[in-house]
């Protein structure tokens, strides 16, 4: 599967450590559609404070979600299909990705998110490098974190099997929702 037959944007979504730019590569990979790295659209001043260890306001996000969202809509209106990932750790933040589908009626928008426990979360994030996040920030985005509503379109994915199975999990929720 190359390409939608409606423009498809799959948000890969979790706390820090959770695997979200590991299983988005590899679904844009396999799908060959677009991949957007959703930290690379924070502000400086947003990068600087996370890396002072400093947890994020909504306020702080804002512009960040808004910029993430622009770049959907900028997808969806061309007809291209994308892999993103953005924490959207509150369902107000996955409501403002949403937006993104106002004015593209044939669009379509699967949220994935990553879940585990505090203790793999942790695992991960202190054997990752070369990142701005800290782990001293697990515990603010844990806070956080609002689990998906009943009514909320959201497929959860388990962080714990390999990434093989995890990513063939998430592409058989895609095209469940193409």
């Amino acid at each position: 599967m190359t390409a939608a037959a409606r423009p498809h944007i799959a948000v890969v979504t979790g706390v820090a450590g959770s695997g979200k730019s590991t299983l988005a590569a590899t679904l844009a990979r396999s799908l060959g559609w677009d991949l957007l790295e959703g930290d690379d659209l924070h502000p400086p001043a947003n990068i600087a404070k996370m890396a002072a260890g400093h947890a994020l306001t909504d306020a702080d996000r804002a512009p960040w979600l808004a910029a993430v969202a622009a770049w959907m809509s900028a997808e969806f209106a061309a007809g291209r299909s994308a892999v993103v990932t953005c924490s959207a750790l509150k369902r107000s933040y996955r409501d403002v990705l949403r937006r993104s589908l106002v004015g593209h009626p044939d669009a379509v928008l699967t949220i994935l998110q990553l879940i585990g426990s505090r203790q793999q979360l942790a695992d991960r994030l202190a054997a990752r490098t070369g990142h701005f996040m800290p782990a001293a920030l697990l515990d603010s985005q844990l806070h956080t974190l609002e689990p998906p509503g009943p009514d909320e379109p959201v497929v959860p994915l388990e962080i714990g099997p390999p990434p093989a199975e995890m990513a063939a999990a998430a592409l058989a929720a895609l095209r469940a929702h193409s």
